[in-house]
């Protein structure tokens, strides 16, 4: 199987190598993290220009078409340098889901938005008590005459204070456990009736609390057709855990970096510790798991992209390889390091932070695991 890139994907890996290189240092970055939005609308900008908003966009509505193939190319460069900016939320989960759900007319007003870098979205789904298995929702949306009323409450948000429209997963027909009967409701986040608390996550990312109470929208406000949103969300959930998992790799291939240059400095009786060779075993044991985590994500990325009947049991097995060796990999980088991986001012702790953090978004190691022993079971 050829693995080389295409000329897109190396566009793209090209222009992300140099913006972290050039313009998105380490200190840059701890900088935004304090600033009152926690990341640069003058980045946003410069995404748009150079087409990274526009990447997972169908061609017909202003995009370049990508798939899941192309996306994690871009990731695994952005992991690199921990981006702040709402790449993820914005683009791969909520366009990407508009571009799969929304009606010619709704991707037509709204995707020209975000590839100009003048709308960003939120996917809206993730609820408390089940945070990745969307037949459990409990946010509903009562159909009175036309006009649909909202009601629930929605947990870790990504993106979700800084977006200007929300994509909100909700209830409309069934009970719990069906798929059949959810839908999908573009609001303008400055509607009556929500209220949004935004916070910071561990990683420094953003992340929000979102309640809704008798939120009224219109019939229009239905992204795509009512009652037929699972299979269609489900499937922006799954690409979004191959493309959380490609920045993951990129993360691991920095601290695998970042450990070897420390081994090779950090001297002991007048020796560079990278020349005792039980710290060379940790270091080759770091770059195995990585090597491994990232054949995974290729094996599960091109499952995912040719609509394999098997996609989600790929992305599942993904999330756990990546789980199990994002721990593994983070923990030795800031052992090997020293008490200095824990401290704000080296890179290394805060890499690890994301780490941990990407394990718990949509569905963490566990959660998927034991979906795959069920499979298994059954």
């Amino acid at each position: 199987m050829d693995f080389s890139l295409s000329e897109i994907q190396e566009m793209m890996r090209e222009s992300a190598l140099k913006f972290i290189q050039k313009e998105y240092d380490f200190e840059t970055r701890r900088k935004l993290s304090k600033s009152d939005i926690g990341y640069s609308e003058k980045n946003w900008e410069l995404f748009a220009e150079l087409g990274w908003l526009a990447l997972p966009i169908d061609e017909d509505f202003g995009g370049i078409g990508g798939t899941v193939l192309d996306t994690i190319v871009l990731q695994e460069e952005l992991g690199k340098g921990l981006l702040l900016e709402p790449y993820f939320s914005s683009v791969l989960l909520g366009a990407n889901l508009v571009n799969k759900l929304g009606t010619q007319t709704q991707k037509e007003e709204m995707l020209e938005n975000v590839i100009s870098g003048q709308q960003k979205l939120a996917l809206v789904h993730s609820e408390g008590h089940a945070p990745f298995d969307l037949t459990q929702m409990r946010t509903n949306a009562e159909n009175r005459d036309g006009t649909y009323v909202l009601n629930g409450h929605k947990s870790v948000v990504l993106g979700g204070q800084n977006a200007d429209v929300l994509l909100v997963v909700a209830r409309t027909s069934g009970v719990t456990g069906d798929k059949k009967g959810l839908s999908v409701f573009a609001i303008p986040s400055d509607t009556t009736g929500i209220t949004i608390k935004g916070y910071r996550t561990n990683d420094a990312m953003s992340a929000a609390e979102i309640t809704f109470n008798n939120v009224e929208v219109s019939a229009e406000a239905v992204l795509g057709q009512a009652d037929q949103a699972y299979e269609d969300v489900q499937r922006v959930l799954m690409e979004g855990v191959v493309n959380l998992s490609a920045e993951a790799v990129g993360i691991m291939e920095k601290l695998v970096e970042l450990t070897a240059e420390y081994l090779g400095m950090r001297e002991q009786f007048n020796t560079p510790i990278g020349k005792f060779q039980a710290l060379q075993h940790r270091a080759a044991d770091m770059f195995m798991e990585k090597e491994l985590a990232k054949s995974m994500l290729y094996y599960a990325a091109i499952e995912t992209a040719d609509g394999s009947a098997d996609y989600e049991r790929a992305c599942a097995m993904l999330k756990v390889r990546i789980g199990t060796a994002a721990r593994f990999v983070g923990q030795q980088a800031v052992q090997l390091h020293g008490g200095m991986g824990v401290t704000d001012e080296l890179s290394v702790g805060h890499y690890f932070k994301r780490l941990t953090c990407i394990n718990s978004l949509l569905g963490s190691r566990d959660y998927h695991l034991n979906s795959l022993l069920t499979q298994a079971q059954n």
